[in-house]
């Protein structure tokens, strides 16, 4: 079963992109802090998270740099051929749900 949660904090401002076909995509990358035993300090590990059509529209509207968001969804696997020919991939969070945590406030900050 592929699903995954995460919770954290926006790194900037959702972008969305409304498509020719009338999909809509929207696209930020979330925060999630986590401890590190070694270190004994919290990390923060850098999600891609991609949303497609209402829950799209809704993330772009709200999601803002700072805000805390909970995602759920599945891991995606984005590869592609750069200009110079190398293949390059990435892993990303396909989302299903978006909720809002915090207060408006959090995004004041």
């Amino acid at each position: 079963m592929n699903t995954a949660t995460v919770i954290g904090r926006a790194g900037q401002d959702a972008e969305i992109r409304y498509f020719e076909s009338g999909k809509v995509k929207t696209t930020f990358s979330l925060a999630v802090n986590r401890w590190d035993s070694k270190t004994k300090e919290n990390v923060a590990d850098w999600f891609n998270i991609e949303v497609w059509d209402k829950q799209a529209e809704f993330a772009g509207e709200y999601v803002k740099k700072g805000r805390e968001v909970a995602v759920d969804g599945r891991i995606s696997i984005s590869k592609w051929t750069d200009q110079s020919g190398e293949e390059k991939e990435r892993f990303l969070i396909i989302a299903n749900d978006i909720r809002l945590l915090g207060s408006r406030r959090d995004t004041e900050v």
